[in-house]
């Protein structure tokens, strides 16, 4: 699976920081990684998986409330990276790929809010999460960052490790969702999430990241 990379948890997955030199772009990685990191520690505190410092009380598990929130933010963050790169994206298949997003992205957030608002759930962020912050901070670099063949690598390798750390945590907020609807989203949106993931991958050998 991998239903927004940061602690953004289910769609959503975030973020390699762009650069133009190789040197920021293993910069670049590094924080991707980081923020797939940061995504896992928050799937992991909701199936009681991750590590609690001596003394300290457990995380509690994701609500249904949490991980619509979650699904919503993923799908926005999605169909604005996915916005730029039809715009600012030099490859014909960067370009395409951000019209991929922006559409299919879309179509998943209107299907959650439908959901959400048929269940009467308010979506409800995590306590902690981070995952705003860190989408605006990879919007903001994206941004700054010049057309060219590097912003193109950049959005790319963001886009490979944001769907990776999404699908992992997808799979782990199935296990916790209380209601079989949101769950019968979370596995309906699992091969589109799948599917842009082995896309991204084609891209990135493509361009030579």
């Amino acid at each position: 699976m991998k239903l927004g990379i940061g602690s953004l948890s289910l769609l959503v997955v975030a973020g390699l920081t762009v650069a133009c030199s190789k040197s920021e772009n293993t910069a670049g990685t590094d924080t991707g990684a980081a923020a797939a990191s940061g995504m896992a520690a928050t799937a992991g505190a909701s199936t009681g998986a991750a590590a609690t410092p001596a003394g300290s009380t457990s995380a509690p598990a994701l609500t249904d409330a949490n991980i619509a929130w979650i699904l919503d933010q993923a799908s926005v963050g999605d169909s604005s990276r996915g916005k730029l790169a039809e715009t600012k994206g030099t490859s014909a298949d960067v370009k395409n790929f951000g019209k991929l997003m922006m559409g299919e992205h879309h179509m998943l957030r209107v299907e959650g809010q439908a959901l959400v608002k048929k269940l009467g759930v308010t979506p409800t962020a995590p306590a902690g999460d981070s995952s705003e912050a860190q989408a605006k901070a990879e919007m903001d670099s994206l941004n700054a960052m010049p057309k060219g063949a590097a912003w193109d690598k950049a959005y790319i390798g963001y886009e490979v490790g944001y769907h990776q750390a999404v699908i992992n945590t997808a799979t782990k907020a199935l296990d916790v969702a209380q209601n079989d609807s949101l769950k019968a989203l979370i596995k309906k949106a699992a091969p589109v999430l799948q599917h842009h993931l082995e896309r991204a991958q084609e891209i990135q050998k493509k361009l030579g990241s």
